[in-house]
Parts: C-alpha cells; structure tokens; sequence
C-alpha cells in the first residue's frame, strides 16, 4: 500500500473503537513500521490559554486564546503536538508537506497569541498510533475511508464539522451511513 502522509483518515461507523467514534485523523507518518496521526476533531474541554497557564508561570496570559486543544489521540495524551502552517525557527519542527508542519517543542507553544505565531494552527494532546500493517488492515476491513488531507477542513472547517466534510470531499454524506454490515 502506499504512504498514508498527508492524507486524512475518516472512520467508518463500522468502526468499533469508540474511541475513534466519528473522528477524522491528520497522518503524519505512515511506512513499514506503522502509522501515526493526529485526530483533529475532538476537543478537550480546555482552551489554548489555559493549557499554557498550566505549563509555566513565565508565560504571560493569552485570554483571547479560546480556541480548544484537540485530543491528537489515546498515546502520550501528556504530550502536545502543534498542527501548523508553514514557519521555520521552531526547536523542534518536521515538515509534512508543503502547506503542513508538525512541532513538538514549547517554544511554539510560548509565541501562539503572539505576533510570532503560526497563520493557522491547531494544538493536540496526544496521538494515535498504528504498528505495522495495523492500519492497512482496519482499512480493508472497512474502518477508515482516506482521502488526501485539505488544509480548509484543517484549518478553516469548524471542528464540529470535519468529520462531515472530509466525508462529502470524497462524495460521501454521513447521514446515510450506517454502522450495519450487510450483503448484497
């Protein structure tokens, strides 16, 4: 199968982890030793402002930060990953594509709400993870549909309503999905 990168993953209903219920997954890394991706559609119930007021007293407040972290997934929830537009400078940053890069490191962190910012940009805590031929396997078995990622459902598309749009961009409307496997 080839490379997942870049591409968003759209679970089915047919999907049985309800962790992943309705969820749609940015994937960061996918090879012969698995995948890793950030679900980009769940929030958490903290904005960006009070998760920084919780990592330093240094940083200064940020009450125009409300936007919501997201849950990146079930592994290393401890961990924050920033999702962004194109900016270089960062401790630790990895390009994903053109339009996409990923930094793990609090430097970020400190300029968000600043004029150091990303343009656009979405902050998870944790992620999910796949070993090998994991995820090849959930989409045979009709888990996942894929479809190469879209920086307006990254970036622009209210979180409530990714799942729908990652759907419809592949000609797909959710509301005549169902989590019954039938035969024809």
């Amino acid at each position: 199968m080839e490379s997942l990168e870049n591409h968003l993953l759209i679970a089915m209903p047919t999907l049985k982890d309800s962790y992943f219920d309705k969820t749609v997954t940015y994937i960061c890394e996918h090879n012969e030793e698995g995948a890793m991706g950030l679900i980009i559609n769940v929030p958490v119930n903290v904005t960006i402002n009070e998760l920084l007021a919780q990592l330093e007293d240094d940083i200064p407040s940020r009450s125009h930060l409300t936007q919501r972290v997201l849950t990146g997934g079930p592994v290393s929830t401890d961990r924050g990953f920033v999702l962004h537009s194109p900016q270089a400078g960062w401790s630790s940053s990895l390009a994903l594509s053109d339009d996409v890069m990923i930094t793990t490191s609090k430097d970020i962190l400190i300029a968000l709400g600043s004029d150091q910012e990303p343009e656009k940009y979405m902050v998870t805590l944790g992620y999910a993870g796949w070993g090998p031929g994991q995820l090849e396997e959930e989409i045979q078995a009709n888990s996942w549909l894929t479809t190469p990622s879209d920086n307006d459902i990254l970036f622009n598309t209210p979180i409530e309503k990714r799942w729908q749009k990652a759907a419809e961009k592949i000609g797909v409307n959710v509301a005549h999905l169902s989590s019954e496997v039938g035969h024809a």
